[in-house]
This record gives structure tokens, sequence and C-alpha cells, in this order.
């Protein structure tokens, strides 16, 4: 692998401005092939196989919907203090809204008036009225939706406060924008002060734009043959975005090294590929490895987000071993070494012992101290993970400055939280079922008599009179864990009633569904975490050469992977700090989170122990020192890891800041993730608990030590094979 990327840097370089040339007219290429068909998210969410998609699938083929149903928007009004939506100025003021929106807009094919859908509530004060257009709801253009925003100004002004729900989304999920740009900038001063150079702090920016550019275009060409949502190409950006930066970080930093020790560009360039380089490689499979591990779950809009995030990662290492080259190739000394006031030089604190660095020296002096604190901090954090709650957010986990969110409150207020919660239990006869419609009322009765069941309409029948369709609407919403019961007990009702009545009784619905996901991927997460720990555990004895070392390495990831679900769930679900990290509402985690986070953070948790602990097995080798090895690797690679992991959190940050509650909580979570292992458990626990393993870390069975391949992670080949060139012509020169 290293002596490879050797040559590819070495390549790169005699041909730079082809690479360069290449790399740019891809990125054209695939922009304009991605606008020529255009994106086609699909936004289902189920899994195949629960209860709920068994019943949803049964509901539509009995009640088939045409393939070309409109979308619907819901008006929602709420009349002023004294009046209600019966007076005759209200009524008026409404009347003129859907008049105006039906004139302007072509699409719209009706209108209906809350008295009209016969929907107010119990004091008249709130209804909705219905605006149907004759094209899907994703396809409602822009200026539909102006139309409507424009013409409720009129109910508005008039005091009659008028909020906006159904099909058609007016605030929708932001991917990309003010707040990844905020990112993006943070990363380029942290890379700025890293080098001390605003040209050098520049390209890892622009190659990584380039990496994720193609990248981001490839998921939207896919959009048209596969399901993938647009919830795919948010964790893409996120990812790409981060370890394209931190994977030019890495090569530029050791391209530098090798100039500061007289290394001609050419040479420098092909050392830091084949060193650098192949930590990249390694790193970057490692995280694709782990974002394809999703399919473990066997969920189809999963497995997409990471093979979505997959294909980022995979053009980001393709750019940082040929791209990256090829521009420090071009650029030559202009990309020179670091200088001694750069934040590497200050990170490695370089005292009279040049070969530690400040913090190096403290951890090593107070091993026993740091492993305590940290550990105990970590496990401190972890505790709310016991009480997790899983969810999908709707539009009352919305920030109130949006209308879908205001919608929702005055939806909740006029019919309760559980019109939110609204479940489709399906019943289906057989000929062997004794008298179909005494049948039916039982059930009816049976459900109405269910704890927190708040009402059941009656059931309607398909067209052969063997199947039957009714709503049940809880008392409670449907995140509240009530309403997960009542999902249960409807469900244990009906395997009584099978036996009893010869039917079937299902349950579905948004509720049911986004239940059945939470649960089908909480019962995923041991199975996922437990084949991703053995996983790294086996590819890091083959990179360390060592039993404690990786197993050292394995157990952090679990500290950190606790302490950032733990912190998750102190902020999202029990509503500690929302102020701060400015989330409208305590919510239920979102239920995919943690499958992502244990994928994501095992990546990135690996590449800042390869890039750490890897000098310090390199340093061993070559003098037994344990302790030394460990400052060294400190001294050399604890300033990259440091940018790093600030560079991760300064981009996932960014995300952090959407209004969007998804990206929201994916972004707080892979920024303290970050935040937890790289800082806590690889720059503290990691080079403590080496120091009080001794030697002892890096014992290995010498019968185990013969079959093992060796994957020389470091490029230590190539730098044997340089020392003996340089030997051999000094010999000669003699």
């Amino acid at each position: 692998m290293a002596k490879l990327l050797y040559r590819i840097g070495n390549w790169a370089v005699h041909h730079y401005k082809k690479v360069i040339g290449a790399s740019i007219g891809i990125l054209a290429v695939m922009v304009i092939a991605a606008l020529a068909m255009g994106p086609s998210f699909e936004e289902n969410m189920s899994i195949p196989g629960t209860e709920s998609e068994k019943a949803l699938k049964g509901v539509e083929r009995e009640f088939p919907q045409p393939d070309d149903a409109g979308g619907e928007v819901q008006i929602i009004f709420k009349a002023p203090k004294g009046e209600t939506l019966e007076s005759e100025s209200v009524l008026n003021k409404m009347a003129e809204v859907l008049d105006e929106i039906k004139e302007e807009d072509k699409h719209v094919v009706s209108t209906t008036t809350p008295l009209e859908l016969g929907n107010l509530s119990a004091n008249k004060m709130i209804g909705y009225a219905s605006v149907v257009y004759d094209i899907p709801a994703d396809e409602v253009s822009d200026k539909s939706k102006e139309i409507v925003l424009e013409s409720i100004e009129t109910t508005r002004d008039a005091g009659i406060q008028t909020e906006l729900a159904g099909s058609v989304a007016f605030s929708e999920m932001e991917i990309g924008g003010i707040t990844e740009v905020i990112g993006v900038i943070v990363a380029f001063v942290i890379l700025a002060v890293t080098f001390t150079s605003f040209l050098v702090a520049g390209m890892p920016i622009i190659t990584a734009a380039i990496g994720l550019g193609i990248g981001l275009m490839l998921i939207l060409i896919g959009t048209n043959f596969f399901e993938i949502t647009s919830f795919s190409l948010t964790l893409a950006t996120m990812l790409g975005l981060a370890v394209g930066i931190d994977y030019a970080l890495f090569i530029v930093s050791r391209y530098r090294q090798q100039l500061a020790q007289g290394y001609s560009v050419k040479e420098s360039v092909a050392i830091a590929n084949g060193t650098a380089g192949s930590a990249v490689v390694f790193a970057g499979i490692t995280v694709i490895v782990a974002l394809l591990g999703l399919g473990v779950a066997d969920i189809p809009f999963l497995t997409a987000m990471g093979i979505s995030a997959a294909v980022c990662v995979l053009i980001a290492i393709l750019i940082a071993v040929l791209l990256v080259p090829a521009i420090l190739g071009a650029m030559g000394h202009k990309m020179g070494p670091a200088r001694k006031n750069s934040l590497i030089q200050r990170v490695k604190g370089a005292s009279k012992n040049t070969d530690s660095s400040k913090w190096g020296n403290f951890v090593t002096k107070r091993p026993l101290l740091v492993t305590i604190l940290g550990i105990g901090l970590l496990i401190t954090i972890s505790v709310p993970f016991l009480h997790m709650e899983l969810g999908l957010p709707d539009n009352g986990t919305k920030s109130e400055e949006t209308t879908e969110r205001r919608a929702y409150d005055l939806l909740s207020e006029a019919y309760g939280p559980g019109y939110h919660a609204n479940l489709v239990v399906a019943v289906k006869t057989d000929k062997n079922t004794k008298n179909p419609q005494e049948t039916l009322n039982n059930v009816v009765k049976e459900l109405n008599d269910l704890p927190n069941v708040k009402g059941v309409t009656p059931p309607i029948p398909n067209a052969s009179g063997d199947f039957y369709i009714m709503n049940v609407t809880p008392e409670t919403g449907p995140n509240d864990s009530e309403t997960n019961d009542l999902v249960h007990s409807i469900r244990d009702k009906g395997k009584t009633l099978a036996k009893e009545d010869n039917i079937e009784v299902m349950v579905t619905g948004a509720t049911a569904v986004n239940i059945d996901i939470s649960q089908k991927l909480n019962d995923a997460l041991p199975l996922f975490a437990l084949l991703i720990v053995g996983f790294a555990f086996i590819l890091l004895v083959l990179v360390f050469r060592s039993i404690l070392v990786p197993l050292k390495a394995v157990l952090g990831f679990l500290l950190s992977l606790g302490a950032t679900l733990g912190f998750i769930v102190f902020v999202i679900q029990d509503g500690n700090l929302l102020n701060v990290f400015g989330v409208p509402t305590a919510s239920p985690v979102l239920s995919f989170l943690p499958v992502i986070v244990v994928g994501i953070l095992f990546g990135l948790a690996m590449d800042y122990e390869v890039f750490l602990v890897s000098r310090m097995r390199e340093v061993y080798t070559h003098t037994g020192e344990p302790r030394k090895a460990i400052l060294v690797g400190m001294k050399d690679s604890g300033g990259v890891v440091t940018a790093a992991g600030l560079i991760m959190m300064a981009v996932f940050a960014g995300f952090m800041m959407a209004p969007d509650p998804i990206i929201k909580q994916m972004g707080l979570a892979l920024t303290f993730g970050v935040l937890f292992d790289a800082f806590i458990v690889r720059m503290a626990i990691v080079p403590a608990v080496m120091t009080l393993m001794g030697k002892a870390a890096w014992y290995l069975p010498k019968w185990l030590d013969k079959i093992l391949p060796d994957l020389d992670i470091e490029g230590e080949s190539i730098m044997r094979e340089l020392e003996k060139k340089d030997s051999h012509v000094q010999d000669e020169a003699v």
C-alpha cells in the first residue's frame, strides 16, 4: 500500500496539470448531469416486514388511491378574542383568502372552508380549511406556495391567526446554507492558525469542496435510480466535508515535515503520500466499512444513508491521494515547512527534551490521575443513556418560528394532542367469521375500552366488504410513551380477537410506523455495535501488532459512544441546555441517530487512534522504550489530531445550528462525539493507559506475530529504502 501510494504521489507531481484539470472536469460533468436529471428523493422511511408496514400495504391495496393524488394545504384559522369562526366578519375574510388562492393558481382544484368540512373546535375558535392541488405535494411549485403565503396575510392582518399544515411543506429542510458556511469558515481559521498560512489553509478546503461536489452530484444522480432520502444528502455533506479537510490536513502536514528535513518537493510529496496517505486510505476504508455496516440493520433508508455517505468518503480518499499531491507539486515551496509559531508546534509545546511535549509530559507523569478523571467524566456523562427513548421528529419539534409548528400547536389546542397521533386500525374478515357486523361492533367496543383512547370512528368497508378500517384517536401525542403502549395494547387485543372471532386486527398509520421504526432500530443497535467493536479489534491488532492496544482503543470507543448518547439524551430528551443549543423543545432522540453515531464515531475514532498510536508504535519498534514512544507520538501527532478534531467539530457544529430538528440532532451528536473521543479518549486516556501498561501494551504472542500480515500503515518500508538509497549515495561520494 505505502509503496503504491508513493508511486502515485510521484506520478501526480509529474502530471499535476492533468490531475487538476481532470478533477475540475469531472466535477463540471457531474454538475451538468445532476442538473439535467434533477433530484428525485424518496422520503419513505418505513421498514418492510413490520406489522405497521404489512397493515399499511393492506389498506393501500383495499382502498387504492390514485398515483397522481394531489397535494393538500391545510389552512388553520383561530378567531380573534371575542369572536368565533362563525362570526360574519371572520367568515368573509376566510372566504376571501380561499377565493384568492383559487383564482391566482390554476393548479388548485378545490378549496373547502372549515364550516363545510365540519371541523370547528368545541369553542368554535379554531378550524382548518383545505386547498387541494391537481399535482402531487412534492411538485407544488414555490410560486404556488408564495400565492398561499401572500393570500393568508389578509386574515392575519384582520387579527385571525393563520397557519399552514398538510402535505405541502413551507419551511423545508435546509441542506447547505449559512450554518454550513460558518463551519467551513471556522475550519479555515483553524487551518490558518495551524499552518500560519492562508494559502496552505485554503488548499484542504478547496480540495475537500471538489471531492464533496463530485460525491453529492453522484448522490443526486443516484436518486433517480435508487430510493434515497434527503437526509442521506445531509449526512454525506457533513461527513464528506469533514473527512475531506482532515485527510488533506494529514498529507499537507507530513509534506511540510519532509520539506523541513531537506527533501525536494517531488520527494516530499511522494513520501507524504506513501506515509500519511497510507494512514488516510486505511482510516477512510475504516469509515466506509462502518457506514456500509449500517446495512446490518436491514432498514432500506438507513442502508441508503450509509452508502451515500460512504460514496463521499471514498471520493475524499481519492482526492486526498491524487489531487492533493498534484496541487502540492504545483505549488512547491509556497506550501513550505511549518513555522515555529504554528499551532502544531505550540500544541507540541516542545521543551528542552525535543522528544516530548508539555501535554505529553503532563499525562505520562500523572497517568493514573488522568485515567481516573477521564473515565469517570465519560461514565458520568453516559448515565442518561440508560433511559433513552427513540422517536421521529414531527412538526411539534420544529421551531416556533415555523408556520408548521404554530399550526401543530393550534391543532393540538383544538382537538387535543392525540389528533397528531391518529392510528388506523384495519380489520380483515374471512368466510369463517361469524356475524361480521356483530364482530366489528365488538372490535369498536374493545378499542374504546382500552386506556388512553379518546375516540374510535365507525368502520369503513372496502368494495368487497371483507376489509374494514377505522381511526383510533389517542389522548396523548405521537411521541408519548402512552401512545406507544396503546399501539401494543391494540396488537395484543388483536391476537385475542383473532382466536375468538376469526378476524385479523392490524394497526398502522404514521404514528404506528414510527413506533415500529424506533423499535427495529433499537433492537438492531446492540448487534451493530458488537459487529463494529469486533471489527475494530481485529483491524487494530493487524495495524499495531498488539493485543492490549486494540483492546484499549475499543474500550475507549465505547466510552466516547456512551458519553455521546448520554449527552444527547440529557439535552434533547431531558430538555437541559435547550436554549444553549437552539433546540426548540424536548423530544425523543432521533430513532436512527444511535446507529449512525455508532458507525460514524467508530470511523472517526479509528482515524485518531491510527494517526496517534501508529507513530508511537514506530518509535517503540526502533527504541524499545514505551514512555519515549508515547512522548514522541504525542509530540509529532498530537498537534495534527488536535487540529483535525477541531475541524471536525467546526464542520459538525455548523450543521448543529440548522433549523431542522433532524439535522440539529445529527450535528449535535457528532460535534460532541468528536469532542469526547478526540480530546478526552485519544489525547488523554489513551496515552495515560499506555503509560500504565508500559511494555505490556505492545505484547503479541510470537505465533500470532508470524501469521499476521504487515500492513505498514506508517510507510516504514519507504523510509528504509530512502535511507538505504541515501547511504549508498554517500558511500559512492566518499
